[in-house]
């Protein structure tokens, strides 16, 4: 029998799911009718995952074994608790609605700067031990909110393996685009799914780290989030992090209603039906495919997926080419403070606070994302270089 740690009985308070935005945007309660993300499981690679929430009872399943395992549910800084929420919370307690309420989370407790103990520190797993593991279970999804400036040989091995075992892997591309920009990993890996953040407009905020590695973006902008490890309250922030959680969850959407299907069929539904105002064949430097919309999936009930063993991003995967260094900086709705420290290792990505528009069509209508195509009146750059193998 699977033992769950005693944890916090934290209390939702301040932001909460009135601050769900993306919930009526994207239309889920249309989405719940047809699929809840039941039958699926989202490994999450994170801080660990407190299970006593009230909006995480009996969502969190605790399968990891041995030091892989290790403090899976109990999550030092409260990152990863905000993003299984995000992915399958009931809402109970007016804690946050997952995107898919009917899938389950499976934890996995690794190293990020917020980790200060370093005797704590060494005794967690790495990413690459984390994804091995993953790969070799029944979870489907990999969602990784996590983001590093490193690129590691055993992460990349790992992630082969994922792949290979046909897991879906989700990362965030980072939030440091308006200061280093760096080249964000596990994203900018081969084979895992690079996502960055927008807004109720369909733009990416400033802070979302762009390059050949995003493949779609999802809500990141005034997305609340659990402030601190103390389960208290909840804040309103931005981040990637919350993309990639909403990203995943979207996924466990598709999925769910097609059980059958591989994860690239699940991934290319999701970028064909993708929001975008630009060609299908020529993705964006910060947006890629688009603005992820698993609803155009689910509504289409005689919708046709690719071959199960056809790469959705075997360009991205296989050639490499390089990067126009001319792109234009993407406007944005609102600004972004600086992330948690990112010096070595990987780094949580909830961001600051951050308030935007009300208007939401864009996430619901076929030509979207249009708003983000023009900056200070020059051209907005689709030029995107490809993923080295």
């Amino acid at each position: 029998m699977a033992v769950l740690s005693a944890g916090l009985a934290p209390s939702a308070a301040a932001a909460g799911q009135s601050d769900q935005w993306y919930l009526s945007a994207m239309k889920a309660d249309e989405m719940w009718k047809v699929s809840t993300g039941k039958g699926v499981k989202v490994a999450v690679v994170d801080t660990g995952v407190n299970p006593n929430t009230p909006s995480l009872k009996g969502q969190v399943l605790v399968e990891a074994r041995g030091a892989v395992g290790y403090k899976a549910t109990e999550d030092y800084d409260g990152h990863g608790t905000s993003m299984a929420e995000l992915i399958a919370g009931t809402g109970a307690g007016d804690g946050l609605k997952g995107l898919a309420p009917g899938a389950k989370i499976v934890p996995y407790r690794v190293a990020t700067t917020a980790l200060t103990n370093k005797a704590e520190a060494e005794k967690a797993p790495t990413v690459a031990d984390a994804i091995r593991a993953i790969a070799d279970s029944d979870a489907k999804i990999i969602s990784m909110s996590i983001t590093s400036d490193v690129d590691h040989a055993d992460e990349l091995a790992a992630v082969k393996y994922a792949q290979s075992k046909g897991k879906l892997m989700i990362a965030g591309t980072g939030n440091d685009a308006q200061e280093k920009n760096f080249i964000g990993y596990p994203a900018a890996y081969p084979y895992v799914v690079g996502i960055a953040a927008s807004d109720k407009d369909g733009t990416v905020g400033k802070f979302s780290e762009h390059g050949n590695y995003v493949d779609l973006a999802s809500p990141g902008l005034s997305v609340p989030y659990w402030c601190d490890e103390k389960f208290k309250a909840y804040c309103n922030g931005q981040g990637t992090s919350q993309a990639t959680a909403i990203a995943s969850a979207s996924a466990a959407l598709v999925w769910s209603a097609h059980p059958d299907w591989t994860a690239n069929q699940v991934l290319a539904s999701l970028i064909d039906t993708a929001g975008r105002d630009w060609a299908r064949d020529d993705p964006s430097t910060y947006l890629g495919y688009g603005l992820i919309r698993p609803r155009k999936v689910l509504e289409d009930s005689g919708y046709k997926p690719v071959a199960a063993d056809t790469d959705p991003l075997a360009t991205e995967n296989t050639e490499g080419v390089e990067e126009d260094p001319s792109a234009a900086s993407p406007s944005a709705s609102t600004p972004s403070q600086a992330p948690k420290d990112t010096s070595g290792g990987a780094t949580s990505a909830a961001g600051s606070s951050s308030e935007s528009s009300d208007d939401t069509t864009l996430w619901v209508t076929l030509g979207a994302a249009a708003a983000v195509l023009v900056v200070g009146g020059g051209a907005f750059a689709v030029i995107r270089s490809r993923r080295r193998t």
